[in-house]
């Protein structure tokens, strides 16, 4: 078995590590872990610099590091292929990452010069990891001694431009299928800790159960800089103890991801989740298998991080159609959550199994 897998984030996420963590703890499981360096580092190490006047020499070096980028990619998944224990490779940073340091149109040149695309791009990976940079929500945390040649400094001017970073890398990547964000914590273990929890759920492995937790909320002004989409969502036929979903993803643009989840309880204390991105054409098979016992869900998600925690909001639209719900991930019961002023909080809902998507798709 062999899963490949992005570490990402903005500056001063905890990237550096989360990296050794991760060798550690899953070397342990009995995997061979290739940790694929940083490649852009690599190139202002030797001398480039991504803020040279000069255009031609940043568009050259912004497509060396791309091809540079998949060719120690390729070279370790090589390595993989030999290996007698299952391999996780772990890219500190990947190919998208990028983009969040050039325009769309530039982007999309460099591409199409060396014969691919954002959606191929993503698709290479089976997890993207976004660590939120501590320049949101643990700015007493942010420092540049980790990294030398870091232009985000440590002043207002260079918060706010790590902010802007670590958004503009989470859009990067926004349309992958099992993108998650990783917030901040009063405590930095339990971010560290978040990320060993999300790896092994990609890697098969079972998982404590951990409620999220979840708000009935009204929104009472505009969500600054948020990700929007469409999810159709449709529960299929399982065996008892076992939840198996289809979800469908839209964004603007065409952008559209579809993903089978299968959910199933070990113990009162254990679950193992998997999921895999399905084609068009699977999806349509698979709706076949609809549960008759349940309506589709449609909702509108917004997704968008405050104070260094992610939130996503989803508007429902059937069956239900008055209910607005939010979540955030990784937060335990004693930890504060970072209320926007743009949400009014009607009830915390955490742990009431009438809000349940599996439960709200009984309702006709």
């Amino acid at each position: 078995m062999i899963k490949k897998i992005v570490l990402t984030g903005g500056p001063c996420a905890g990237k550096t590590t989360a990296l050794v963590r991760i060798i550690e703890y899953f070397s342990n499981f009995g995997y061979k872990v290739f940790a694929v360096p940083e490649v852009p580092t690599l190139y202002s190490q030797g001398g480039w610099n991504y803020l040279t006047p000069n255009r031609q020499l940043y568009y050259e070096g912004e497509r060396c590091i791309l091809e540079t980028q998949l060719a120690l990619e390729d070279s370790f998944t090589r390595l993989a292929e030999v290996c007698t224990k299952p391999v996780l490779i772990v890219c500190d940073r990947g190919t998208m990452d990028i983009s969040a340091y050039m325009k769309p149109e530039e982007w999309e040149e460099i591409t199409r010069s060396i014969g691919t695309d954002s959606a191929e791009l993503r698709e290479r990976y089976d997890a993207v990891f976004h660590l939120v940079s501590a320049a949101d929500g643990a700015e007493q945390y942010y420092t540049t001694a980790t990294n030398a040649i870091r232009y985000e400094k440590a002043d207002e001017e260079g918060l706010r431009i790590a902010r802007e970073l670590d958004k503009k890398v989470i859009r990067a990547w926004t349309g992958h299928s099992h993108l998650r964000v990783i917030n901040n914590h009063d405590d930095f273990d339990r971010k560290m800790n978040r990320v060993l929890k999300e790896i092994s759920s990609v890697l098969g492995l079972p998982q404590p159960i951990q409620e999220e937790r979840i708000f009935r909320v009204e929104i009472v002004g505009d969500i600054p800089e948020c990700s929007e989409s469409m999810i159709t969502q449709t529960y299929l036929v399982a065996e008892p103890g076992c939840e198996v979903r289809l979800r469908r993803r839209e964004w603007q643009g065409g952008k559209v991801v579809n993903v089978h989840t299968t959910k199933k309880r070990l113990s009162a204390t254990e679950l193992l989740e998997t999921e895999r991105q399905v084609n068009n054409n699977l999806y349509e098979q698979m709706l076949q298998q609809a549960d008759p016992y349940r309506s589709t869900i449609k909702k509108k998600r917004q997704s968008f991080i405050w104070k260094g925690q992610f939130f996503e909001i989803d508007t429902f639209l059937s069956p239900v159609n008055d209910l607005v719900m939010m979540e955030t991930k990784g937060i335990l019961k004693q930890e504060s959550v970072n209320f926007p002023p743009f949400v009014k909080v009607l009830e915390d809902v955490t742990g009431n199994s009438n809000y349940l998507n599996y439960n709200l798709a009984l309702h006709k």
